[in-house]
C-alpha cells in the first residue's frame, strides 16, 4: 500500500463536506493506494498546464493528485464544476 499525503486544501475541503461523501472520498483514496488498477476506468491525466496531475472521479467530486511508487500525493478536491479552474 502506497502512503497517502494530502495536502492543506484538500484537508480543508474534506472537513467542510458532509460526512457521508468524505467518507466516500476517503474510500476511494484508500482503494488508489492499494489498488490502482481498480479505477482505472476514473483516473485521466490532465492536459495543459497541470498536466504531472492525474484526477479521479468520485461521483460530482474530483480529486487531482500525483503518483509515485511509494507516495499518493492530493493535490486537490474540488466539486467537479470548479475542480479544473
Amino acid at each position: 500500500m502506497k502512503r497517502i499525503v494530502y495536502s492543506d486544501q484538500a484537508l480543508h475541503a474534506l472537513r467542510r463536506m458532509d460526512r457521508a461523501t468524505a467518507r466516500r472520498i476517503v474510500g476511494k483514496i484508500g482503494q488508489l493506494a492499494t489498488d490502482p488498477e481498480s479505477l482505472a476506468n476514473n483516473i485521466k491525466r490532465l492536459t495543459g498546464k497541470e498536466r504531472e496531475l492525474l484526477r479521479l472521479r468520485v461521483g460530482d467530486w474530483r480529486i487531482l493528485f500525483t503518483m509515485t511508487l511509494e507516495i499518493v500525493g492530493i493535490s486537490r478536491i474540488s466539486p467537479r464544476s470548479s475542480a479544473y479552474e
